[in-house]
């Protein structure tokens, strides 16, 4: 689990975003990234699959964002918008970023567990917006946490 900090000009996507910023300078922007390899939710699986199977599934997304977040110790954020990238599993077919919204909602979620978020309605949080990133081996999820204001 890696969660990175960055530096982005304010209302640049986060693929502007550099690594190793210092804060106070421009938007600073989060980078969550949960763990390869983590089952994730997808809309045109999930109407299929046992609906244990896929609360299961969300429960974990949920505690590896809410870990991954507080490791970091980003701070209360009062608005912020996020976007959410899948890295999916290498293979030849198109892909619709935005099937793994469920996936997203459930790291969101996460979020607000570790106190990044007051709650993660639209006063707060402004998305998530989906993307599609490069192939990771055994797929991935990765939020990038744009604030809008200030942070507590």
């Amino acid at each position: 689990m890696t969660v990175s900090q960055t530096r982005a000009p304010a209302g640049d996507s986060p693929a502007s975003a550099r690594p190793g910023a210092r804060p106070g300078r421009d938007a600073t922007a989060y980078v969550v990234a949960l763990p390869a390899g983590l089952p994730l939710l997808n809309a045109n699986r999930s109407r299929r699959e046992h609906w244990a199977t896929v609360r299961r599934t969300a429960k974990a997304i949920r505690e590896a964002a809410c870990v991954v977040a507080r490791s970091q110790r980003i701070p209360l954020i009062e608005r912020a918008r996020i976007v959410y990238v899948i890295h999916p599993s290498p293979q030849t077919r198109k892909r619709d970023p935005g099937n793994w919204a469920e996936s997203a909602k459930a790291a969101v979620d996460g979020l607000v567990d570790a106190g990044i978020f007051e709650d993660d309605n639209s006063d707060h949080v402004i998305g998530p917006d989906p993307r599609l990133g490069e192939p990771v081996k055994g797929g991935q999820l990765v939020l990038h946490i744009i604030p809008e204001g200030g942070t507590s």
